[in-house]
């Protein structure tokens, strides 16, 4: 049976309020498959392609006095799906993400209403976003406040609009600006396997003729720009990459990204520096921006 390299790594009380974010941005540098934890993040299981990524990445963190750390190596036994069989749709404002075992028939809005919604249907796989964590509901959510009316008077800025997914993941974003009216969605993200499953998922929910894939990264991407850009990476990633996003977008357009907490709200601002706030919010220890250039 196949084994994949992986770190179990254990937490000691961190007192930095960012230390979770500071460890993704680490451990980014070495390319991840997945991370898995418990719901209490007392623990993570950090996957990588390679037994060489996952050495180097022991190396770079390991003088971490918040952790300990040590490399292993999982049997396949399919991890990715048994780690998450145990998934259920949930809804986000008026967009329900489910797996395939668990796709609802009618359901109660957030208003209580009783009300067909949209469905988005992912395999767990990993590829991140099955609409579980913080930071992709925070992204759904802005993406539907963009399809209603706006302070300009504008009923809805996503109908007919271009959007890049930055970081797709599972494709989650991408499929729901395609939900939400857009007509032209490009899923980017610069893992081969997460495409794979972005694929798979923009294929199950019939999305195939209308949402692009591209495999490259942020720093050397050349794209045509978007009136909506959505980029669900980590702080330290949002920081470093701040000019290459907000060049994916047009005058006018529109930026949103997730994935730090909210003590960095005001870092992630000034990286930003010059583009007006739509919104700012939270959900627990993540943050999410919405920005108009």
């Amino acid at each position: 049976m196949a084994e994949y390299p992986a770190l179990e790594i254990s937490f000691r009380v961190p007192t930095d309020p960012a230390f979770f974010d500071r460890l993704c941005a680490d451990l980014d540098d070495f390319a991840p498959l997945a991370i898995h934890e418990d719901e209490a993040e007392s623990w993570w299981r950090v996957f990588f392609r390679s037994a060489a990524s996952r050495d180097a990445a022991l190396a770079a963190i390991g003088g971490n006095a918040g952790l300990s750390a040590a490399a292993i190596d999982v049997p396949d036994g399919d991890w990715a799906r048994r780690s998450q069989e145990s998934l259920r749709a949930i809804e986000a404002g008026g967009l329900v993400i489910a797996p395939p075992w668990d796709v609802p028939g009618r359901r109660t809005s957030d208003a209580g209403r009783s009300a067909d919604l949209p469905v988005i249907v992912i395999e767990p796989s990993t590829g991140f976003g099955t609409g579980h964590h913080a930071t992709t509901r925070l992204c759904l959510r802005m993406l539907q406040r963009l399809a209603g009316p706006d302070g300009a008077g504008r009923q809805n800025v996503l109908r007919g609009a271009r959007v890049l997914d930055v970081g797709t993941g599972s494709g989650v974003l991408a499929l729901a600006a395609w939900k939400l009216g857009a007509a032209d969605v490009v899923a980017i993200d610069n893992d081969p396997d997460a495409l794979d499953n972005a694929r798979a998922n923009i294929a199950r929910n019939g999305a195939g003729p209308s949402i692009d894939i591209v495999c490259e990264d942020l720093g050397s991407l050349r794209i045509q720009r978007a009136d909506i850009v959505v980029a669900n990476l980590t702080g330290a990633v949002l920081v470093r990459y701040a000019d290459e996003l907000r060049s994916l977008a047009v005058e006018g357009g529109c930026l949103i990204v997730s994935g730090f907490n909210p003590q960095d709200v005001a870092l992630i601002r000034a990286a930003f520096r010059g583009l007006a706030v739509i919104e700012e919010s939270t959900e627990g220890e993540w943050a999410a921006l919405s920005l108009r250039l």
